[in-house]
């Protein structure tokens, strides 16, 4: 048991404490403000405020986490290497910064809630976070500055006892279109056949006509190559699916299909599975319980887990609405413009809702690459992805955390704009799975 004094509490206090001690230290912790009772306490102990009361570990407090209500904060970053000075100068100092205060305007995703550019899918832009103008996007901070206190804590207190974090690798598959050519309807192939012909796609044209006449495999039927490499490494995956009507960006096979509805069966057999909230759901919220319903129906057991279609994510409505609907985890915190650690940590931890002051129960697992990201914004060959997937691997492991990636059946299917991608999901697997 750990003794944290604090001369004040708040829900954004506790909030960040259970975060940061009970679930990345897997240590209990008492808060009190009694500051006779923790002087005279025996109990390894550390205190959070504007001094220190003995000779505890200290951490100075700032206004963040006892304010309430959302505006601008005045934010420094500075590279640690240069705190030497300012221990010198305040030795009783664990940190050089208030690392609670900062790990609440990350986690909490304060940033989101203020006036910011967003892309032209209505999203918060990666570019206007603090993480990617600072360049510390690719590091899961608030887990490092939870192992340095750790560190901190051992030394001070060699008795404590912590739970051991082992790191985790999960792979997650969207399935936006289950098949490039099958199971589309009359209309829809008809209009894609006319389409080839009149933009000269003569090969995409044949292509589509020898899949249809059961010649060809279909492109996006690459499941026995996810089923094969799973197994090989013995993964248990989560994959969502879309299951929306049919709109401009919203392009799955119809939920109708036998064919689509007996794919999800099988998959659903040997893997989790979830709802890919469609695009259109964000515009009409009601869509997600009509989508989870469609889901629930076809696997036959209740349906929890989620993943924004195009990450659409807007704060607060975006997980008030899964809240609404009975969902307790969401996997769409990440960017869909860079790689890296949205909310700067590898973690899963609940949604804080600032406009109401309160936690939520719906967990938060913030996801660190995408295949989109390298082939789409970040203009990658296949080779330098995977450089990039290793690195950001080699984060999470330094910190025993969770690694999450996000792939979609389409980027193995080796027509264009996937050509040449097909084997980066195994090398990506073999590369991080340990």
């Amino acid at each position: 048991m750990l003794l944290i004094f604090s001369p004040a509490s708040s829900p954004r206090l506790h909030y960040i404490f259970d975060f940061i001690f009970r679930d990345l230290l897997g240590i209990e912790y008492s808060l009190t403000n009694d500051a006779t009772a923790f002087r005279q306490s025996t109990l390894p102990k550390l205190s959070y405020a504007e001094a220190p009361l003995d000779d505890e570990l200290f951490f100075f407090s700032t206004k963040l986490l006892f304010e309430k209500g959302i505006q601008a904060q005045d934010i420094s970053v500075f590279d640690w290497g240069s705190s030497k000075a300012f221990f010198a100068t305040h030795p009783k100092y664990a940190f050089p910064f208030d690392p609670f205060a900062a790990a609440f305007y990350l986690v909490s995703r304060y940033e989101e809630y203020l006036p910011h550019v967003r892309d032209i899918h209505d999203r918060f832009d990666v570019k206007e976070s603090l993480a990617w103008k600072k360049g510390f996007l690719q590091k899961p901070l608030v887990d490092v500055w939870a192992k340095q206190i750790r560190e901190l804590l051992i030394q001070k207190f060699p008795m404590l006892q912590f739970r051991k974090r082992s790191y985790r690798y999960i792979s997650t598959i969207d399935i936006d279109n289950a098949y490039a050519f099958k199971e589309k309807g009359i209309v829809r192939t008809t209009g894609a056949l006319v389409r080839s012909l009149v933009q000269l796609k003569f090969s995409a044209f044949l292509n589509r006509i020898l899949v249809l006449a059961g010649k060809r495999h279909d492109p996006n039927d690459t499941y026995a190559q996810l089923f094969s490499i799973q197994q090989e490494f013995n993964l248990t995956c989560l994959y969502f699916f879309l299951l929306g009507d049919y709109a401009e960006n919203d392009k799955n096979v119809p939920v109708t299909s036998k064919k689509l509805q007996s794919l999800i069966k099988y998959i659903a057999d040997y893997n989790e599975c979830g709802i890919h909230p469609s695009y259109a759901s964000n515009s009409s919220p009601e869509k997600i319980a009509q989508e989870k319903s469609r889901l629930k129906k076809i696997i036959r057991r209740d349906v929890t887990k989620t993943r924004q279609h195009f990450l659409m994510l807007k704060f607060p409505s975006t997980y008030r609405n899964l809240i609404d609907q009975d969902i307790t985890d969401d996997y769409t915190m990440g960017h869909a413009g860079d790689v890296g650690f949205r909310a700067s940590t590898c973690s899963p931890f609940l949604f804080y809702d600032l406009d109401r002051e309160v936690t939520t129960k719906l967990r938060i697992h913030p996801f660190a690459v995408m295949d989109a990201t390298f082939r789409y914004y970040l203009k990658v060959r296949p080779e330098e992805a995977l450089n990039m997937i290793k690195s950001l691997a080699a984060e999470v492991k330094a910190v025993d955390g969770i690694f999450i990636s996000l792939w979609h059946n389409e980027s193995l299917s080796e027509i264009s704009p996937w050509v040449g991608w097909k084997d980066l999901y195994s090398q990506m697997v073999k590369a991080v799975v340990s």
